[in-house]
């Protein structure tokens, strides 16, 4: 019944070419099933929301029988097909390319449910014919794409279709539109959405599909913003404005309810208690810049909580702007004969001052020199932007100065020291920097920096004027020794202590004066005969302390390698023994013959008797290699073998 009246009254039959589309032009609800394919690189993935008898292959140019999912397919067949991208135009967004075979079959099926009874439904999809209206070798006609939308219940019964009859080419190709509404019958929630091909394969046949949708249809809801019937607005950001929507439905439900929403991070949420045909939205000062979007759903009563039962009117937007960066400041108060300076921060291009004497000028920076008494008062930059502007205000005093004195202007202390600074000539003080100050704007203050550092203390006036006066305290670094890290050499050997010292006005020296050379350099080496703890001295010049570190030297005995031994068994020099290896708990022995196979490998060495894994060794002449994991060089030569 529904349908019959909604069509009539709305003009919702279509003409599409000579094909009478019943497409739904009236509102639609948000798409129950939405099939776009998506978007991406060929090929694309094979259908798995739904199904088809067509076989899914990856060539760009699919056979009778078979569909590929393509961003784009050119070139086929001899050029014989069209050059074609996806419908809605999407970055790499692909659609569906059939190539239909001889016998009928299905391009899409899936099942619906949930769905209201007595309620309108359109089911459509965009179509085009991709084969140009060329003859294919031996044949005698073109045959155009036919296809046929099917609504049935979930047994196979037939509630309603649609036939699109042939859909011929155009050149340039052409997307179009084919589908139709229906109404669901009385205890029907759940249908079976068929397209059926109807032609046969062969010369032609050959189609894209797109943007398969379902959504419900119901009567043209036209919304707009009271007094201007418009379905936009822009509100400059910072400013409050109240607007109502209103909503003008057509005829079409027996007894229609509403449900405003507004669209929070890009999903639609229900307004509470925005049932009517109007509703009313304030912005105030804080609105967030941006699209504000509402629109207002309508159904049959008893139906509007179902997404699935109710349509959409256009969308209504209030754009909110961004308020521009605008921080405006002064170096008030300033003294009498001093300049003012008025900063506007901003990133706009252009900033007008308006102000006390008629005072006017532009640009982001602005002085006023030899300010009088009549400068005082209240200064104002404006910026404009797209029919807004935006302003913000400061004041500027003009008084006397005051002189402020320090204690100390410049002065040295030594790290970890502290200093009493003690200011005058003014009324209240603020020193900087404040950090490690029990009070900022105590007078005197005790000071303890680390580090060299320029304090600075604003004396202002009772008229609030100011004046700044410095000290300079140099932190002279306290002496630091570092000594280096523990020593092993063999007797008789030297190496280079690495000693650094740090600190300011320093002077520094090595104690004992032992077998070392550069007593005063951080460097001296040394030569010791016996295990030696040296001390390196650092002293500050300037009275800032001393510091002192040890590095101590361990004294390894001298290491005797024989060249020589006789393993044959006659108790004398049967054995390759290394005095003094013993001393090295973590040396190494590797022995290897003339062609560099290894023949020994051991740590914590006593001997060797001239046997490889149990066997004698022939006589010849070995070479060594000796790690005493020390940190000192390794020691290699020759050993000969005989017996």
């Amino acid at each position: 019944m529904f349908q019959k009246i909604y069509c009539t009254l709305l003009l919702i039959c279509g003409v599409l070419g000579s094909t009478i589309a019943q497409i739904c032009q009236g509102s639609l609800g948000d798409p129950i099933i939405n099939i776009t394919f998506g978007a991406g690189p060929n090929p694309g993935p094979q259908i798995t929301a739904a199904s088809t008898n067509y076989t899914f292959v990856n060539t760009d140019c699919p056979k009778d029988g078979n569909y590929a999912i393509r961003n784009r397919t050119e070139n086929c067949f001899d050029t014989t097909w069209f050059t074609v991208t996806d419908h809605t135009g999407d970055a790499n967004g692909y659609f569906m390319l059939v190539n239909a075979s001889y016998a009928p079959g299905d391009f899409y099926l899936d099942t619906v449910r949930g769905l209201c009874p007595g309620t309108t439904y359109e089911f459509a999809s965009w179509v085009i014919n991709v084969k140009k209206p060329v003859l294919c070798y031996g044949a005698t006609q073109i045959i155009d794409p036919n296809i046929t939308f099917r609504i049935e219940r979930m047994d196979g019964t037939l509630i309603q279709s649609y036939n699109t009859n042939s859909i011929s080419a155009s050149t340039p190709p052409q997307w179009r539109q084919y589908g139709f509404f229906f109404t669901t019958p009385a205890g029907v929630s759940d249908v079976i959405l068929r397209m059926v091909n109807n032609a046969p394969g062969g010369c032609g046949n050959d189609l894209g599909l797109d943007d398969i949708t379902f959504r419900p249809c119901g009567p043209q809801i036209n919304s707009s913003i009271a007094g201007s019937g418009s379905t936009s607005d822009t509100l400059c950001g910072g400013a409050s404005k109240t607007y109502t929507f209103t909503a003008q439905s057509s005829p079409g439900y027996v007894n229609p309810t509403y449900q405003w929403q507004k669209n929070t991070n890009g999903n639609w949420t229900d307004i509470p208690g925005a049932t009517s045909t109007t509703y009313t939205e304030t912005f105030d000062s804080n609105a967030l810049p941006g699209d504000h979007l509402f629109r207002v759903n309508t159904a049959e009563s008893g139906n509007i909580g179902s997404a699935k039962c109710r349509v959409s009117s256009q969308i209504l937007s209030i754009y909110v702007t961004e308020v521009p960066e605008l921080s405006v400041s002064s170096n008030s108060p300033v003294c009498e004969s001093g300049t003012i300076q008025l900063s506007a921060i901003t990133p706009e291009s252009s900033v007008s001052w308006t102000g006390p004497a008629a005072f006017s000028a532009s640009g982001s920076n602005v002085n006023i020199t030899n300010a009088q008494s009549g400068n005082s008062g209240r200064y104002f930059a404006t910026i404009a932007k797209a029919n807004c502007s935006w302003k913000d205000s400061v004041d500027v005093v003009i008084v006397g100065k005051p002189t402020v004195q320090l204690n100390h202007d410049s002065t040295t202390i030594c790290e970890g020291d502290s200093l009493q600074l003690s200011a005058s000539g003014a009324d209240s003080y603020e020193w900087i920097p404040g950090s490690g100050l029990a009070d900022r704007n105590a007078n005197p203050i005790s000071v303890k920096p680390g580090a060299t550092t320029t304090f600075s203390v604003v004396g202002t006036n009772v008229q609030g004027c100011t004046d700044t006066a410095y000290a300079f305290i140099r932190v002279l670094r306290k002496p630091m020794a570092n000594a280096g890290t523990d020593r092993f050499i063999l007797k008789g050997t030297s190496t280079q202590l690495q000693g650094t010292a740090t600190g300011d006005s320093i002077l520094y020296y090595w104690t004992p004066n032992y077998s070392i050379t550069g007593i005063q350099s951080l460097n001296p080496t040394i030569s010791p005969l016996v295990d030696t703890a040296y001390v390196l001295h650092v002293e500050s010049t300037a009275g800032c302390g001393i510091d002192q570190d040890t590095v101590r030297v361990t004294i390894y005995k001298e290491i005797i390698i024989p060249n020589a031994f006789s393993p044959n068994g006659d108790s004398y020099n049967d054995r390759w023994e290394i005095p003094g290896l013993n001393s090295y708990p973590l040396a190494e022995v590797f022995l290897f013959d003339r062609y560099g196979r290894e023949v020994l490998r051991t740590r914590n060495y006593k001997a060797w008797d001239g046997t490889r894994n149990g066997q004698p060794v022939p006589a010849a002449t070995y070479y060594y290699v000796i790690d005493l994991r020390d940190g000192s060089p390794k020691l290699n030569g020759w050993l000969y073998l005989t017996r």
